[in-house]
């Protein structure tokens, strides 16, 4: 089978964007909240540059990659077509050593989990304004483990106060505010509605920390129902990655 012009493949992105959209509408709309309150984060790891480049023609302005040596990649490639500002975001953990290439492109990281990481994004970040290569402050939104296991990323309880003050002190990064991912084995709607109740606690302190980034391509519409302010889609979107 051949591969897809890009007119066909612009085609079934639009149809894929379309129905996800939908989704994100219905389930807003169903939880009393405005559509327009939850933002659409498309996932673009693993995928092309083109298929950003079709994306943004289809009025995609925010993407989300997991590894820092395909994005710094994709998005040079990708500024090569697009002559416009758009919103590239980490979603991936993120390795200390990473911190500093990741600062030169990302406008929010929504994985900051530890002090350490703090530190190295702060060094970061202050390098890249330095040299020119951004001109704000890094967006963060903290990480949470809702099961307390430490392994699999993610700041617990305990620890989370100390990491928000960090990150509001700093004068290179905002706290932008939570983000989740449901634990293995556990029910979207259980998760969640801890993640919010959570997030509802920290706003007490950090009432400009609204973002709730939740959600993703097979259990947005739990998410929103329990207050997501922005699901990060991929499938849904883009169809099963091309790449292991």
């Amino acid at each position: 089978m051949s591969a897809p012009t890009s007119e066909e493949r612009r085609d079934e992105l639009a149809g894929r964007l379309a129905a996800v959209r939908e989704r994100l509408d219905a389930a807003a709309r169903a939880a009393g909240r405005d559509p327009s309150d939850v933002a659409l984060l498309t996932v673009t790891k693993f995928f092309p540059a083109s298929d950003a480049v079709l994306l943004h023609e289809l009025g995609c302005e925010c993407f989300g990659e997991s590894r820092e040596q395909e994005a710094s990649a994709k998005i040079a490639e990708f500024r090569e077509s697009v002559d416009a500002p758009v919103e590239w975001h980490m979603i991936g953990r993120v390795q200390r050593n990473k911190a500093r290439a990741v600062a030169r492109w990302a406008h929010t990281v929504h994985s900051v989990d530890s002090l350490r990481l703090v530190q190295a994004f702060e060094k970061g970040v202050r390098a890249a304004l330095d040299a020119g290569e951004r001109t704000a402050p890094l967006r963060a939104l903290l990480q949470v483990s809702l099961d307390g296991d430490r392994e699999r990323g993610g700041v617990v309880a305990e620890d989370l106060p100390a990491l928000a003050e960090a990150v509001a002190a700093s004068e290179v990064l905002e706290l932008g505010g939570l983000m989740g991912v449901p634990p293995l084995g556990w029910e979207p709607e259980r998760a969640f509605e801890q993640l919010h109740d959570m997030h509802a606690r920290f706003l007490q302190d950090h009432p400009a920390a609204a973002e709730l980034s939740a959600g993703m391509s097979g259990d947005l519409e739990h998410a929103v129902r329990w207050g997501s302010t922005c699901v990060r889609v991929g499938t849904a979107v883009l169809g099963y990655r091309p790449l292991a």
